[in-house]
């Protein structure tokens, strides 16, 4: 993964850190240094955020393990100064499986907080646990078990993107459609973001940052999900596109930009002795025009990964194919025989299609 640090497996799932997590510690520092604090006072400090990180790791683990019963594959969890990311192939529509998963990240900060509740030693003043703007070995352990239950109870918030969003999206699921109960749980959410906005204008600045976070994932979430909805029962044949525009390795640059402005094609099938070596898009031609000299051949801007794609395929199974691998443009058949092609623009237009029809439909 670009612009990460990776450091190491657990199950098989990798683990990477950001490498904007360094200004969080940077921050952590200057902010120390600028209130006077020693070099003792900044490693404590230092220590607490990478261990509370050890905890975002672990209920990253968590949602990952717990997909892993249903089969749902985690490639990779990485860790940003905003919190953990897995990335799941796939997110489980059984509301069961999606519960199971979606719980199972707070859960994991549960058991944390009960495990440090009952294992530290004498009662702790609420205070002193909670001044994180201090650690030391007095409150080091006692800072990290209120921490965990902040986590679990915020994660635990039902709204998009957080854990709870989808804990009420799975117990509505099992009493009405998916997309409904998407649709319900995202106003639920976008409610609370407007609260937090509010709360934010005259108390904390950051809760309104919390609630943009939560306005847009919420939007996200529904707009996805309606997406998918939409595509459900389709294969990549019913939106096949049949005419390939073609070029030749050796045709320059500066052709295939010609090309791209005055036809309305914004991929081409670059093919090598009747086969294909590559494929060129819209984002790669302006790339090169960039930096490249006119006359290159397009076969030194191309993408050489071919993706393939079969007639048959569920087309919701491809779209999340090339999200995954971040391609735009795929070819539908084999390296022998190609049928034609898939981009991302006519899914598009096919989703809209589809959602102009069913809006017909129910009126």
């Amino acid at each position: 993964m670009k612009n990460a640090l990776y450091l190491g497996k657990v199950s098989g799932i990798r683990i990477f850190v950001h490498w904007t997590f360094l200004i969080l510690i940077g921050w952590i520092v200057f902010s120390n240094l600028n209130r006077g604090l020693g070099g003792t006072e900044i490693l404590w400090s230092v220590a607490f955020i990478l261990t509370i990180f050890g905890c975002v790791t672990l209920h990253e683990l968590g949602h990952a393990l717990a997909a892993k019963r249903f089969n749902i594959v985690t490639r990779d969890i990485t860790l940003l100064p905003i919190g953990g990311v897995a990335q799941m192939e796939s997110i489980p529509e059984k509301p069961k499986e999606e519960l199971i998963v979606a719980i199972a990240g707070p859960a994991v900060n549960l058991v944390i907080f009960v495990l440090l509740f009952f294992a530290l030693p004498g009662p702790q003043s609420a205070g002193g646990a909670m001044d994180i703007q201090h650690i030391g070995p007095g409150n080091f352990m006692y800072a990290l078990m209120v921490v965990n239950m902040w986590l679990a109870l915020f994660n635990l918030i039902p709204a998009f993107p957080m854990d709870g969003g989808r804990v009420f999206r799975a117990l509505l699921a099992f009493r009405m459609e998916r997309t409904r109960a998407t649709r319900i749980a995202a106003g639920l959410g976008q409610i609370l973001a407007m609260g937090f906005i509010f709360l934010g204008l005259f108390y904390n600045p950051f809760l309104v940052f919390i609630g943009l976070f939560i306005f847009l994932g919420a939007q996200s979430e529904a707009e996805q999900t309606q997406t998918k909805s939409l595509l459900k029962g389709y294969t990549v044949h019913d939106a096949l596109l049949e005419e390939i525009p073609e070029m030749a390795p050796e045709t320059s640059i500066r052709a295939a930009a010609e090309h791209l402005l005055h036809t309305q094609n914004k991929y081409f099938l670059v093919k090598n002795d009747g086969k294909p070596a590559g494929t060129l898009g819209r984002d790669e031609i302006i790339r090169a025009i960039g930096s490249m000299d006119d006359n290159a051949p397009v076969q030194q801007a191309m993408r050489a990964e071919v993706m393939y794609l079969t007639v048959d395929m569920p087309i919701e199974e491809a779209w999340n194919k090339m999200q995954r691998e971040k391609q735009s443009f795929a070819l539908v058949g084999s390296e022998d025989e190609v049928f034609g092609a898939l981009d991302t623009d006519n899914i598009a237009e096919f989703v809209m299609i589809r959602s102009a029809e069913q809006s017909k439909k129910s009126k």
